[in-house]
Parts: C-alpha cells; structure tokens; sequence
C-alpha cells in the first residue's frame, strides 16, 4: 500500500484480504489523522462484513462514519455511509441499511455518488426491487465507464447481470458477465476476477450447460480458497446447479456446510435465508418434503423481517409444494387460495417461476375435485412448455398432461407425456457423466406415471411395457463417452488408491492416522467425482434411428423366440409383471410394492447370515425362496415356461433381489437385466477376435489362489481348435493399472477379489486390489469392456437405485461400454464354497455354453450368484 494514497488500502480489500487486514491494522497502529484512520476502518468493516464477523463490521463501519465526519471529508462520509448500509441491510436491519443508502445517494456526488448508486442497487437486488435496481444501475454504469473507474464500472455490469438473470434475461445477463470478466482481466483484482469466472458458471447454467457450470464454479472455489475468502452465494450457485443435475443430496449437504459455516463466522442474516431456501429446495426434491417445510419456514420468517418480499414469496411457494407433497397430508382448501394469491404475487414481482405457483395450485385443485380451477391454473402452468430452459419447458408439459388426463384426452395425455421425456432427454445428453445420466430422469418419473397409469387402466399391456422401457435404465443407453487422457484425472484416481491402502492398514494396525486418512481419502473421492462431472456429453446423432413403441416390443419379441421375458412394473404401489414370450405381451398382479420390498430386504438378511454356515438349511432357504417368489413374482411363476431364454427384468429397487433363491428360476438358466432393451443392446454385442482369458487374484480372499489356478488349468485342457490365450495376475501383480490394460477388450476376465458396494455413492464401489480400490470410474476410463465378465466377491452385483429408475454400480460401468454379460453376487459369498461353482462355471464356459446355462449348471444348492445382461 502507497503511503501517498491510503485508498489503495481500499482497492487491496477483495484482491489481497489478507494482506489488506494486515495494512489495515498497521496503520491504526501508526495513529494516523480519522480521514487516513477512517479508510482503515472501513476497510476492517468490509473484510468482517464479507469474511468474518457482521457485528463486528457494523461495529468497525460505525467507526469509520465517526471518523470520516471528524475529517471534514462530506465525499468520505458518504462512501462509509453506503458501506454501512450494505452491512445493516445483510444483518436484517433492511429499514435502517436503505435509509443510510438513500442519504449517502442524497449527499454524494460525481464518482462517489455513482459508486454509492451500484450499493443501493445492490441492496434492492438482495431485496428483490429489480426495477429500482436497474433504475439506480442506469445512472451508475454510464457515470463509471466515463470516469474509466474500471473495477468499480465492471462490479456495476455485474450486477446489472444479476438482476437481469432474477428477470430471465439470460442473454443479456450473459453480455453484462463477458464485458466485466474482459474489464478485469488487467487489474490486479483477483477476487473480483474469481467472481466473474463464477457468474461465467450461472450464466452457463442458465443455459443449461451444466458440465460448464459445474467446471466453472470448482475454478471459483479455487480461487476463493486460495485468497482465503469464503464466498456464500457461491454456495447458492453450486447448489442451484447441482440440483439442475439431479444431484439434490448433494446440494442439501453443501447448504447444510455453508449455514454451518455462516453461524460460525457470525455472517450475514441475509445469506443465511437465502441458504435456508436453497436447502428447502434441495429437501423437496430428494424426496423429504417435511425438512423442505421447515427450511423454507424459517426462510420466510427471516426474508419478512428482512422486509424482502420477493425472496419471501419463493420461500411460500416451496412451503405450499412441500406440504402438497407431504404423504398423508389431505389438500386444504386454504391452501388453493394461498397458491391462487401467491401466483398473482409472483407474477406482479416477474418471477420466472410464477408457473410453478400455477402447476401446485392446479394440484391442490385436482385434488380437492375443482377441475374448472385445476383447468385456469394448469393451463398458465402449461404456457411455460415452449420457452425456457429444457427443464422448465418439461414441467410446462407435465402440467398439460395433467390437463389432459383431468379432461379424460388420453391421446393428448400421452403426446404431453412423450413431449416432456423428449426435453429431459435432450438435456441429459449434454452430460458426459454416468451418474448425471442417470440421476437426470427423475425429473421424468410423474410423466411415466401418468402414461403408464393410463395404459393400465386401458388394458393395453404391449404399450405399457414400450411406456415402461422409455424410461428404465435409459443411462445404459447412451453411447458412453470416450475418456479423454486426462493426466489430472488418472493422478487422483491413483492417489485414491494409496490413500485407501493406507487407511486400510492404518485401521487394522489401530493406528491413530486413521481419522486423519479418511478425511484425505474423502477428499480424494470429492475431487474425482467432480472431475467427472464436468464431462461434456455428445447429442445424439441425427442419423440414429428412434423406432417406433411397436418396432421396440417387435423386436424383443423376435428375439425371444420361444423363451420369456417377465419385467416388473411398479404403478402406483402395486407391482405388475409383463409376460412378454409367444408374440404377445400378458399383464399379471403380483401385490403390494411395499411388500415386496420387505420381503427382498427379508430374504437378504436371512441370506447374510446363511452365508458363513457350512450346510446350510435347504428346506428353510425353500420356504424363504417361495415366500419371495409370491412377492416379486405371484402368479407368473408358474407360467415361466421350459425352453429358450428367460430374462427378468425388475424395477430398479428390486435389483438386489437374491433371484436364485426363488425355486421357479432355481433349476433353470436366466439372466436379470436393467432393461429389456439393454438385454437386446447385451445380447447384439460383438465377440472380440481370439480367446484372451484374464484371472484375477486380488488380496486377502480365502482360497483365491485355488480358484484362479485351477481356472487356469481348465483352459490348459484343448478341447477343440478353440486357442485359449490365458493371463494370471496373482498377488503383488494385481494392481489397477496392470488389472485395466489386461481386460481391455479381453473375452473373459475372472476377478476374485474382496468387493465393497458404496450406497451412498455407487460408482465408488469397489474391487480390492494389490495397491488398493479398482471403483466404477476406473472402469468407466476402459477403451473397450471385457465381452464376459465374472466377478466371485460378496455384493459384486450390486447396484444403487436412483434417478426415476436407473442403477449405478460397478456393473452398470461395464454393461455402458458394452460388456454382453456379467456373473456376480448380490448377498453375501461363502469364499469356500464359491470355488467349486466358479470352476463349474468356467468348464461349461470353455465348452461353449452361455453365461446362464453354464452358472446354472454349476450352481447346485448356491443361490448367491446370478448372470446380468445377455446370458
């Protein structure tokens, strides 16, 4: 800082805070004269205000206006003045922030006045006055650029930006963020620099570019962090984005972090409701409308005593959605008039979000049995499917079909329907991620619903299956993207591995690193998650061909030939199962949803416990097994047939079920798959020239050695011209990059190697192996999937439910990149007695069998294993 000039103390704030406290505090020390001590104190009130303490800053601020009035300097009163007003407006006094803005805009003028302007915009931006704003943005961004106060004139475009965005001018928002990002680029600014790489992230996720989005606003963070400056609507941004993505628990958690981070700094009031709404936004839509009705309560309360009235009517809307979603809760007539007003509010404030006012206040009035009402407001709600990001045009099309079932239209019903999926989509093609792909389709599951209501009640059993398979396991069907070289990505996956390996042995050892390991190795998953989720995806090809519901079920049923196909459908809690085989397509009652689950839950705890006895008891696993089978299957399990392929494809919350165990399909080969589609997609897939066979031997399995040579002997027999190319890896040789490049495009790999299966997040699912874990995003960097794949570990097979109906797990990695067929578990794995199955597996392989027909030979009394995909 300049001796000569002690404003570049100010100028120093946001580019360098540390330094700046540090200059700050030198100079009070020094005992300069109050106009030199009064910049000093403003500049603490600022650095408490943005990064620490708001009392504290108000404390400091009030300090400066003394000081600056004891200085003569009217110019100087009135710059701390509009600071002090920032300060009290964040605290939630809004009535005495404004009038200290108004007399510093009443007494300023010239540079000041027009700095003091871009405050008080600033101020009825967080308040929602967009139109005053932009009136007080009018005077000060001409008054700026024509002084060349560059920083100051770059803050005031990016504000303008802001409130262009709360009014859903995108582009023009957009305009405003690129001027002010190229203004900055010569100043030493870097806070203000790290801002405008972070409104580059809104604006691209006002355009529904998520990937961008999210890449943008790690390189903010970065930023951030490295100046030591938390920055709170950065949170907001994250979240508002991650919940575009479908990635709603993660966004309550980032919430719930910055509001625990905010009352331990003592910040802003402000922030601090504005978090409170974006945590009940996320709670709403990962499915706990309660917690979302109590965060946007306490949201509402603040925003009223903040006197921010826009920001307090988006809170009532998300209390209204969240107690319309609430189960058990009956629809208040009060509530309709609530939602009524509340869209008139909205719509007088400009909101872009008035439609969502509309669509809940057509709900309440469906459900009431107002249909005159539920027409007005869903017709409003509906304006909104032909403008707008894709996801708002989605929810204008939800709202039509739910005109149109309400009208009794079922043609205009399913046109909606297919209209609405269409949008979400093409949405999801612009993620390259898996776990987006998949996470994605939620914003489809009521658009399904409603269609597959239909059809049901139509009888139409054929089109209720085509309805089901537009929207089960639809990640599985977009081409994978081919992962680039990425040095960074690999470096970290690795570091992963060592850090796994090292909190492995530290727990065993009882060594007291271990806590601090786990922190680095969630550090680690935290950063390699992100990575992936900057991934661009590619749109689909104007040459591919979309069939029609007809070809689809055509096809599949030609491909059955004489087999069956019994895929389950859950609709409105109860579970039908579709017979598909002989040409026709036959609708059948199991039950109850809810009972099913409990009894799959049932039957895998029994089965837990059943896996460390030696002779286990076979009439109980019998009665467990029929018991099951009336749940998930009812009267289809007589009905099975005996020959040709039999495929069975369940809902994905019922993926885990122990399908072995069910004593129709106990005798007899047949494959699970997420899809029908993806068992044809399985079935067509191409056999890699040659027989190259990889054995895996991971650490720490009893009786692996046994199992992977004796493998290996099999293929040493010749039986035939078939030339069998076999690769070992055995202990201290298998480690991740060496297991990769074997199966790479391999015939076969055999992995026998302890596996962990991570719910709460399922791509970090896991083999373990020399130098540590082998998780689905290492599986996903393969050029090409092993054709086969047989995976001998406890819980391999397992996949997490997510999105509307999709499944993430290792598996799902491999079955995307185009591997016909998977052989795992999905309970846990006697290691002894899995070693004679997996040897009878292979002998039928090596003979020419299936993947099926060779486990259910093999199989015996073992009801552990299942083949996935294309048997």
């Amino acid at each position: 800082m300049s001796r000569e000039d002690p404003h570049d103390l100010l100028a120093m704030v946001f580019a360098r805070p540390r330094e700046a406290l540090a200059a700050a505090r030198a100079l009070l020390a020094d005992g300069r004269g109050p106009y030199e001590s009064s910049i000093a104190r403003q500049a603490l009130g600022i650095l408490h205000r943005e990064f620490g303490d708001l009392e504290a800053a108000i404390g400091e601020l009030r300090h400066a206006v003394r000081l600056a009035r004891r200085s003569g300097s009217a110019d100087r009163e009135t710059d701390v003045l509009a600071t002090l007003g920032i300060a009290l407006l964040q605290s939630g006094r809004t009535r005495a922030g404004l009038s200290a803005l108004d007399q510093a805009a009443t007494r300023a003028d010239g540079t000041t006045r027009a700095r003091v302007l871009f405050r008080r915009a600033g101020a009825r931006w967080i308040l929602g006055r967009h139109g005053p704003a932009l009136d007080d943005l009018r005077d000060a961004v001409p008054a700026l650029l024509g002084a060349r106060d560059t920083v100051w004139a770059a803050r005031a475009l990016t504000l303008r930006g802001h409130v262009q965005l709360a009014l859903g001018a995108v582009q023009a928002a957009d305009a405003d963020f690129r001027t002010a990002q190229d203004m900055l680029g010569p100043t030493r600014q870097e806070h203000d620099s790290a801002v405008a790489v972070q409104n580059r992230g809104v604006a691209a996720f006002r355009t529904g570019d998520l990937p961008a989005a999210l890449a943008l606003l790690d390189e903010a963070e970065r930023s951030f962090h490295s100046l030591g400056t938390p920055m709170f609507d950065l949170v907001g941004d994250r979240c508002a984005v991650l919940l575009a993505a479908g990635l709603a628990r993660d966004a309550l958690e980032h919430a719930d972090g910055g509001l625990r981070l905010l009352a331990r700094l003592r910040g802003q009031a402000t922030r601090r409701a504005e978090l409170l709404l974006i945590a009940a936004r996320a709670a709403l839509q990962s499915g706990d409308p309660v917690t979302a009705g109590e965060r946007a309560g306490e949201a509402r309360r603040l925003f009223a005593r903040q006197h921010r009235a826009w920001w307090s009517e988006h809170a009532r809307l998300i209390v209204l959605q969240a107690e319309h979603a609430t189960p058990d809760v009956p629809a208040r007539r009060t509530a309709l008039g609530e939602a009524r007003r509340l869209a008139a509010r909205l719509a007088g404030l400009g909101s872009p979000e008035v439609w969502q006012a509309h669509l809940v206040a057509g709900r309440i009035a469906l459900a009431l049995g107002e249909p005159g009402v539920a027409e007005r407001h869903l017709t409003r709600a509906a304006d909104v499917r032909y403008k707008g990001p894709a996801t708002s045009r989605a929810g204008g099309w939800l709202a039509e079909a739910l005109r149109a079932e309400a009208a009794g239209e079922p043609r205009r019903l399913l046109h909606a329907c297919r209209a609405g999926l269409a949008l979400i989509e093409e949405h999801r093609l612009t993620f390259g991620s898996s776990e987006l792909h998949a996470l994605a389709t939620a914003q489809g599951a009521e658009l399904v619903t409603l269609a597959q209501r239909h059809l049901l009640r139509e009888g139409r059993p054929r089109r209720l299956l085509a309805w089901t398979e537009r929207w089960r396991a639809t990640s599985l069907a977009v081409p994978a993207v081919s992962p680039p070289e990425d040095g960074e990505l690999l470096a970290r996956l690795a570091a992963l591995r060592q850090a796994e390996h090292l909190l492995a042995q530290a727990r065993q050892d009882g060594a007291a690193s271990a806590a601090a390991l786990e922190r680095d190795r969630s550090r680690l998953e935290s950063r390699v998650r992100s990575a992936t989720l900057h991934a661009k995806g590619r749109s689909r090809g104007g040459g591919e061909r979309r069939d029609r519901d007809d070809d689809r079920t055509g096809r599949l049923l030609d491909a059955l030939g004489g087999g069956r196909l019994a895929e389950l459908v859950a609709v409105d809690g109860t579970l039908h199962v579709l017979l598909c085989g002989d040409g026709t397509v036959r609708r059948h009652t199991a039950g109850p949803m809810d009972r099913a689950v409990a009894e799959v839950e049932f039957a895998r705890s029994r089965l837990r416990r059943l896996a460390y006895e030696r002779d286990p008891d076979q009439g109980e696993l019998h009665d467990l097994g029929a018991q099951l089978e009336r749940a998930v299957l009812g009267p289809v399990a007589g009905l099975l047939g005996e020959e040709g392929p039999l495929v069975v494809v369940p809902p994905s919350t019922l993926h885990t079920t122990p399908w072995g165990l069910l004593p129709s399909l106990r005798r007899r080969p047949f494959t699970v798959a997420p899809s029908a589609g993806a068992w044809l997609r399985a079935r067509s897939a191409p056999r890699p020239d040659g027989g190259r066979i990889v054995l895996v031997r991971g650490p720490g399995v009893a009786h692996a050695d046994r199992e992977v040579r004796e493998i290996a002997g099999l293929y040493a027999q010749v039986d035939g011209d078939m030339p069998w190319d076999v690769s070992l890896l055995e202990a201290g040789r298998s480690t991740a990059p060496a297991v990769l490049a074997a199966i790479d495009g391999s015939l076969l790999a055999h992995l026998a190697a302890h596996g962990t299966f991570r719910a709460d997040s399922p791509l970090f699912s896991s083999l373990h192996l020399d130098d540590g874990p082998l998780t689905g995003y290492d599986l996903e960097r393969l050029r090409r999937a092993p054709h086969h794949l047989v995976l001998s570990s406890c819980d391999s097979g397992q996949m997490a439910a997510v999105g509307a109906d999709e499944l993430l797990g290792l598996a799902t990695a491999l079955l995307r990149l185009g591997t016909a067929g998977i052989v795992a578990s999905v309970v846990p794995v006697n290691d002894e007695t899995a070693v004679p199955v997996m040897l009878g597996l292979h002998d039928g392989l090596r003979r020419g069998l299936g993947l099926a027909e060779a486990l259910c030979r093999a199989r015996g009394d073992d009801v552990s294993f299942i083949a996935i995909g294309a048997g």
